[in-house]
């Protein structure tokens, strides 16, 4: 495969303990590199089974925690198996045991995947938003080697435009720039999320000039832009739901996620 024919990819997974059918679903880069080799099993979403039927052997992907308290790219991995059935999906045992699938008309579908490596420095979700919110401006010093195309590449990852889905599309020129970061650092002193918000500290001056109506409380919390608002909660730490409850992470919009049958279980959450 030609670097022009090779295609870029993100794909997620949770590294934190959660038992599905008394099964842990966890896969962290931890147990990817101990395992090197993984079914990418559990996916029960049409549009990122698509995507996994596109995958060519010695496409790329960079591996992403899911659905914990820091979010973001912790390693980087190949193709090494095209899509086929999907059998997990036969399982009644098996945490997504779908039985509307049969094994003669097979619905849903995966690819292997094999380890490559751990990011040098793990690349934060806040970070990645923090660069597609000042993608308008020349990168800050910490990490100024990525350059404005570079900031305008992370701009346009799904990753930040849409969240939830756990199979997305990765430009080449921002796998070229999510590596270089991995590799560089540079923004372990920066602040990122809940702490730098400047747009709640200025709608409540301003609702207050408005005699009438003015405002008694700030804008809600949900982290000051729309992009935001498109990712799940559990991909979002620093967002609080409105009424005090904790927002349970749910795929009731994409389906269950995936979970390996040997070495680990793991899954692929759809957030």
């Amino acid at each position: 495969m030609t670097g022009t024919d090779k295609k870029y990819w993100l794909m997620k997974a949770e590294p934190d303990s959660r038992i599905v059918k008394g099964k842990d679903v966890k896969f962290s880069v931890d147990d990817f590199e101990a395992a090197r080799t993984t079914s990418w099993e559990g996916v029960r979403n049409f549009e990122a089974r698509n995507l996994m039927k596109e995958m060519s052997i010695g496409d790329k992907i960079l591996f992403y925690h899911s659905n914990c308290k820091n979010p973001g790219i912790a390693g980087f991995a190949e193709v090494s198996k095209e899509a086929y059935p999907d059998y997990t999906a036969w399982d009644s045992s098996h945490p997504y045991f779908d039985p509307k699938t049969k094994q003669d008309d097979p619905k849903w579908f995966m690819i292997d995947a094999t380890f490559l490596s751990r990011s040098e420095h793990f690349v934060p979700l806040s970070l990645l938003r923090h660069i597609a919110e000042s993608a308008e401006s020349d990168p800050p010093d910490e990490f100024a080697y990525i350059g404005a195309d570079g900031m305008k590449a992370v701009k346009a990852m799904p990753l930040v435009t849409r969240g939830r889905l756990s199979v997305q599309r990765v430009s080449q020129e921002c796998w070229r720039v999510i590596q270089m970061m991995s590799e560089k650092g540079g923004w372990e002193e920066m602040t990122f999320g809940k702490k730098k918000t400047p747009s709640t500290s200025k709608r409540p001056r301003q609702a207050a000039t408005k005699n009438s109506r003015a405002k008694t409380k700030p804008a809600n919390n949900n982290g000051g832009s729309d992009v935001e608002a498109k990712v799940d909660a559990s991909e979002e730490p620093n967002v609080k739901p409105r009424k005090g409850k904790k927002r349970k992470a749910t795929d009731s919009d994409v389906g269950p996620q995936e979970v390996p049958n040997r070495r680990s279980v793991r899954t692929k959450k759809e957030d």
